[in-house]
């Protein structure tokens, strides 16, 4: 029986699969975390930033598909929760936010440290609610779980700080709360429709997202029945890439010009649980269907002529027996062929030679590729780094890449690695991090040595924020305020306890990763890379030719040319293999 709602909300948690709990404790938290102590059946994972939690549990629930919680004390400790809550929000994770309040009966008075969370955190959450007196915790606290798990999104429960130590009401025992599992797919007319579409069309081509986890063999079942070259987004590739000869690569931004080219010349794309944001990658003159569990997330990209709502594995196996399965795979060959060419050109571009010095950062992601371990879990900071692990890090059904691919913040790896570190113990979690995003948490260091989890952390050091770099060059401005005076990364995480080494040739990149990956504790690998290589998108816009030659006259007139110098040498390799 619980004493207080503290413990009710533990005991509560616990029933519902909860391991642990990220956050920092504080004296409006207090009753919460001591509730923990004393139970003892849930672990507290102590983070150095409240951003570092809800980050850590959106990895948490992003790989396992559990409930995952963070927990704040009152004003600026949850406050500092929401950035890493909204990237828990835009990557449909269930994660369960604490928030703590100060006294109810300061609420209104400017007291110290006072804010509204109920207010704040309603745009990233599926539901935020203040609790007022004991009796409404179990309600409210259920319904939060529920709707977290349900639609896979943010739930905030606001508490103030003296309703932790108030006595538990009279009630039922905790019970779990898990989410339900249910089928989902399109009424007949509707997949008669889609069928239709797609059955008359010369070229089918398939953009495939995350909402194809779990149905990698319904996507390519379809892929095969409609000889299809198959497009994956950023959040996919984990699902699809692997044992897939339909296969041809990303689109967008950081993709290839395989997956570009290949929803260009189709006259029907079928997209598959995929909200893709990019509207000028999409086709001009193309149907669509679109299939997505969510109704209301249909046709904000692009018009669609047949909309289908249920969820992928369920509504590909309704679809496939209605299609006409074709013999002419002309179109899928000349796409694949694209997309091989393409493959070539960027692993030539991962080649070293031993004396590379900055090293190429295609040549670090491919080796760290090749050197993990078959089920190793990646997360990326948001910027290059992203950029190389969506070329060079192969998934094959068992590795995971995890990253702030919707909501695009900065220093997302290390927490992001946290998260999934402590709920795999024994797994090999390694973060790709920019040295920006690794400067914005560094204190996350000391997490991993205190938490004693084994993440290995390497280092994109190139001193600049160099995706930002990119951006400006497109647009036709001189770069500003872009270049970081970096620290020696490796010395400061030796000195937080971790092992760690600096790389800064080519030939001892390898050695130093081996080193880095049978460490049995946590480890960081510093690697030096050129500052002005370049990640051009698939297709490039008259108006950011135009803003690079801008960019260059620019430069040059502001008496850097040798920037201009520089960054030709650095780029001459991708020139040649054009």
């Amino acid at each position: 029986m619980a004493d207080t709602v503290s413990d009710l909300i533990v005991s509560t948690l616990k029933a519902s699969g909860v391991q642990r709990v990220y956050g920092l404790p504080g004296d409006s938290l207090n009753g919460f975390t001591d509730a923990l102590r004393r139970d003892g059946g849930i672990a507290w994972g102590h983070v150095r930033h409240e951003e570092a939690a809800a980050f850590a549990a959106a990895a948490e629930a992003g790989v396992t598909g559990r409930l995952a919680v963070a927990a704040g004390s009152c004003g600026p400790g949850n406050l500092h929760l929401i950035n890493g809550l909204f990237d828990a929000q835009r990557s449909r994770v269930p994660v369960l936010a604490v928030a703590a309040h100060i006294p109810q009966e300061q609420i209104g008075s400017e007291y110290f440290q006072e804010t509204h969370p109920e207010l704040l955190f309603r745009e990233c959450s599926v539901y935020c609610e203040l609790a007022s007196m004991p009796e409404q915790v179990p309600w409210l606290l259920g319904m939060a779980i529920r709707a977290a798990l349900e639609r896979s999104g943010v739930a905030v429960l606001v508490v103030p700080g003296e309703l932790f130590l108030a006595p538990a009401p009279d009630g039922p025992a905790a019970h779990p709360i898990v989410k339900t599992s249910s089928h989902m797919r399109p009424d007949d007319s509707e997949l008669a429709s889609a069928a239709r579409v797609l059955n008359s069309a010369e070229r089918v081509a398939i953009l495939a997202g995350a909402g194809c986890e779990g149905a990698h063999d319904e996507a390519v079942a379809l892929a095969e029945a409609l000889k299809a070259p198959m497009v994956h987004s950023l959040r996919g590739k984990e699902f699809l890439e692997y044992d897939n000869p339909y296969d041809v690569g990303l689109t967008g931004l950081i993709g290839y010009s395989s997956g570009y080219r290949a929803m260009e010349h189709c006259d029907a794309l079928l997209m598959l649980g995929t909200d893709f944001p990019y509207r000028s990658f999409y086709p001009q003159k193309a149907s669509v269907v679109q299939v997505d569990v969510r109704g209301e997330h249909i046709g904000r990209r692009t018009p669609v002529e047949v909309p289908l709502v249920g969820t992928v594995k369920d509504t590909a196996r309704a679809l496939l027996p209605l299609l006409d399965r074709r013999d002419d795979d002309s179109y899928l060959r000349t796409m694949r062929r694209h997309y091989e060419r393409v493959r070539t050109r960027l692993d030539r571009l991962a080649e070293a030679k031993p004396t590379d010095s900055p090293l190429h950062p295609q040549h670090v992601a491919a080796t760290i590729d090749r050197l993990a371990a078959r089920d190793a879990a990646f997360t990326a900071d948001v910027g290059t780094p992203t950029v190389w692990a969506a070329r060079y890090l192969r998934m094959n059904g068992e590795r995971r890449l995890i990253g702030s691919f919707n909501h695009g913040s900065m220093a997302n790896a290390l927490p992001h690695a946290i998260g999934i570190q402590a709920g795999h113990p024994g797994r090999q979690v390694i973060a790709l991090s920019g040295d920006g995003g690794l400067a914005m948490l560094l204190g996350e260091l000391i997490t991993l040595r205190q938490l004693d989890l084994p993440v290995k952390v390497v280092v994109f050091n190139n001193s600049a924020l160099a995706f930002v770099e990119l951006e400006m060059k497109a647009a036709g401005v001189v770069t500003y305020g872009t270049g970081l005076d970096n620290p020696d990364f490796s010395a400061q995480a030796h000195a937080a306890g971790l092992h760690a080494s600096r790389v800064r040739r080519a030939d001892e990149l390898e050695d130093a990763l081996q080193a880095a990956f049978t460490h049995d504790g946590p480890a960081l690998v510093d690697v030096h890379t050129e500052r002005q290589e370049l990640s051009l998108p698939p297709k490039l816009t008259l108006e950011q030719i135009k803003g690079f030659t801008l960019f260059a006259t620019r430069t040059i007139l502001s008496g850097r040319g040798d920037e201009i110098v520089e960054l030709t040498k650095t780029n001459m390799r991708q020139l040649s293999l054009e």
